[in-house]
């Protein structure tokens, strides 16, 4: 060899190779040293070989610390993450937004931040909207999850290997009110309220009705014909009690909703009752506000306190500084989310009120015309425990919601609504509705 630097970087190594070689009958030698098999052959090559590692050792410190001097500048040095691209050095920045997937990577965080999505929606969603690596692959649900864990996207340099925590040279994608709903939400500190994806849009009736026979949820099946395609709702293979076409539970499902009608006085009833609930709604979240207002001045105030005792004292170092000024942001920012989450909406309770006595009667036109999440809240609202079917026709001792009762035979809807009901089992239904919330 030329020299020994070009042989091994590492002392421990040099001497492994050598000891292989010698194993194998070849002996060490180098064209520029005085190395060889005598006392003063071998204190030159064990010399030699820990300035080679000495050598090796002194770049890598080089390295570190240019790399660490940069990120310290807010560089990025790595290969940029996906939503970036590396940005040319004459540009003045180290990374710039990915045209093609920086609105998407925006969006997801959107998403996740508004808490009515899972994460698995998310990356079902922005797969079909064409979210892919640079590979052209689709995002893991791991690869996903450190993606929506990355403080890069707001745009700071974060870099524990190093010790670097700073702002970065780029712009970030998405707001750090944003970024820390998003935590908040992944920590479980921000319940997701969308409705859970058990239906297929073509049964919305799956998993909410029941076989009567074994009680099981109904599930749904395309069958091909020759010619066509029929749709069935089922019972699970081990019962079989109930299989009957799409159209014809869907149908029955219809006529069901347009038997129920609010009961008797019941918008009358209730609507004191949900004004004063409303009233003391409010009064209780303007008390919370008031709390949180109070929380939002005590952490600006330690905000302040870092400030000044960095910049007018020893008393804390840069990094502990940042380490701080970053925890304490944080906390200030889902303390604003806290904060405008308290704040109640202005609503004209007394105007929907009017509105749901003229929509509610209207049941079955409403499940009708609904998209498939809105036919799922409604079955929930009008049969919060589901709904038996034994094959030809519904289980009628089913649990409605309390404001809603099934007509008589041959009733007719405006019969039902001034029919001489007694008030007393519509009260106490109304005290079983309040005090469940």
């Amino acid at each position: 060899m030329y020299n020994l630097t070009r042989f091994a970087r590492e002392k421990y190594d040099h001497f492994a190779l050598r000891a292989h070689l010698k194993s194998l009958g070849i002996s060490l030698r180098s064209a520029t040293e005085p190395i060889d098999d005598t006392s003063t052959g071998k204190l030159m090559e064990g010399v030699l070989a820990a300035f080679a590692q000495f050598d090796n050792d002194v770049r890598s410190d080089r390295t570190r610390a240019g790399m660490r001097a940069a990120l310290e500048l807010g560089r990025w040095t790595f290969p940029a993450p996906i939503g970036y691209l590396n940005a040319p050095k004459w540009s003045g920045k180290s990374l710039v937004p990915d045209p093609e997937r920086a609105p998407l990577i925006a969006r997801a965080f959107e998403e996740l931040a508004t808490g009515r999505f899972t994460k698995q929606e998310v990356i079902a969603r922005m797969t079909e909207a064409g979210l892919r690596t640079r590979r052209g692959l689709v995002l893991s649900p791991q690869s996903f999850g450190q993606m929506v864990r990355n403080s890069i996207y707001v745009g700071r340099v974060e870099s524990p290997d190093y010790g670097v925590s700073t702002r970065g040279d780029f712009e970030p994608l998405i707001d750090e009110a944003t970024f820390y709903r998003v935590q908040a939400v992944l920590d479980g500190r921000v319940v997701v309220a969308g409705p859970r994806p058990r239906n297929h849009p073509d049964f919305p009736l799956r998993g909410f009705v029941r076989c009567q026979t074994c009680g099981r949820p109904l599930t749904g099946s395309w069958s091909k014909g020759r010619n066509s395609h029929y749709a069935y709702y089922h019972c699970q293979r081990q019962c079989r009690a109930v299989n009957v076409s799409k159209v014809k539970l869907e149908g029955a499902f219809v006529d069901e909703l347009a038997l129920l009608q609010p009961t008797p006085g019941y918008m009358r009833l209730v609507k004191d009752r949900i004004l004063h609930v409303w009233e003391q709604r409010r009064a209780e979240a303007k008390d919370r506000t008031a709390e949180q207002r109070r929380r939002l001045h005590a952490i600006q105030q330690k905000l302040d306190r870092l400030d000044e005792a960095f910049l007018y004292s020893e008393s804390i170092d840069i990094t502990s500084y940042g380490r701080q000024r970053d925890k304490l942001r944080e906390e200030l920012t889902l303390a604003k989310i806290d904060h405008h989450a308290e704040a109640v909406d202005e609503l004209d309770v007394e105007g929907i009120l009017v509105f749901a006595e003229r929509i509610l009667p209207r049941a079955s036109d409403l499940w009708v015309q609904a998209s498939l999440d809105q036919k799922q809240r409604l079955q929930q609202l009008f049969f919060p425990e589901g709904v038996a079917f034994d094959g030809n026709r519904f289980n009628r001792t089913a649990a409605t919601a309390p404001f809603f009762k099934y007509l008589a035979p041959g009733e007719s809807a405006e019969e039902g609504l001034v029919s001489r009901a007694g008030i007393e089992p519509a009260t106490r239904r109304l005290r079983v509705c309040c005090s469940a919330n």
